[in-house]
């Protein structure tokens, strides 16, 4: 598996998604064995967040870790309007004992909400220094929210990105790569895997023995400093994201992406989900 470095640690490029998770308890177990067998793949890099089935998805993701929190790098995503200087240590604190763990790798404000950067960057140190949280980073985030936040101990930004949604491209993207500041990319393979049927994706998956998932995947990874989070709950595609951070696409293949999706050529508003 290849690593990149995030928040001063080795971590892999292909991590595991945790959105939609714990929301139907007779999923819970197929949900708490994939986290527990994309672990053993080298999927270390687990992401959740408080909003995700309100909780239930920490709960999984506790579950799943049990016995393997020393192998795993776990991040979580706190609510806007938990994010304040009252609300945030509270909101940690379940999400603590949701996941079982003394402290957070990696605590993300979800998207810019009404507190002030000020007072969320300043929960978030007092949780750095109670030993919390190990870092702290941002979700949802645009250039000029990153120029307000204006702050060097911010670990990530985790966007939208595939190759329906690649406006971050124009200005986000390079932002980020100039200052060393990795970027985690929810959705890679499209809302809801929409990107799976892509014609053009599935042209260059047949010239790779691959899947389209896969090609998506390995396209963001292209660019230096992303890292993928998708989801999966079937053990084959859990070892075909896992294989994805081998695949090497060709100029050519990359051409015949951009001309299904072509690359931005002007500022365009951050895509969320």
């Amino acid at each position: 598996m290849r690593m990149t470095e995030l928040a001063g640690v080795q971590v892999p490029v292909i991590g595991q998604g945790t959105w939609r998770m714990g929301e139907e308890r007779s999923e819970r177990r197929r949900e708490v064995v994939a986290l527990q067998q994309g672990i053993e793949l080298g999927l270390t890099l687990i992401d959740t967040a408080e909003m995700y089935g309100e909780g239930g998805a920490e709960e999984v993701v506790g579950e799943a870790i049990r016995g393997r929190r020393e192998r795993v790098f776990l991040v979580s995503k706190v609510y806007p309007h938990n994010a304040g200087r009252r609300g945030l240590p509270t909101a940690c604190e379940r999400s603590l004992r949701r996941l079982g763990t003394e402290c957070i790798d990696l605590y993300l404000l979800h998207w810019r909400g009404a507190y002030p950067l000020e007072e969320t960057v300043e929960a978030f140190e007092r949780l750095r220094e109670q030993g919390k949280i190990r870092r702290w980073g941002v979700s949802n985030f645009d250039v000029d929210d990153l120029e307000e936040l204006g702050e060097p101990a911010c670990a990530t930004n985790q966007v939208l990105y595939n190759p329906e949604a690649r406006g971050i491209e124009f200005d986000l993207l390079p932002w980020q790569q100039r200052r060393g500041m990795p970027l985690m990319a929810y959705c890679p393979v499209g809302q809801g895997g929409r990107l799976l049927g892509s014609p053009a994706l599935r042209e260059v998956a047949a010239r790779h023995a691959a899947t389209p998932a896969q090609v998506a995947l390995a396209w963001a990874l292209r660019q230096p400093g992303v890292i993928v989070i998708p989801k999966a709950v079937d053990a084959l595609h859990l070892r075909q994201n896992a294989a994805a951070a081998a695949l090497q696409l060709s100029d050519e293949d990359l051409r015949l992406i951009d001309a299904a999706y072509p690359p931005p050529t002007r500022k365009r508003s951050l895509q969320m989900v």
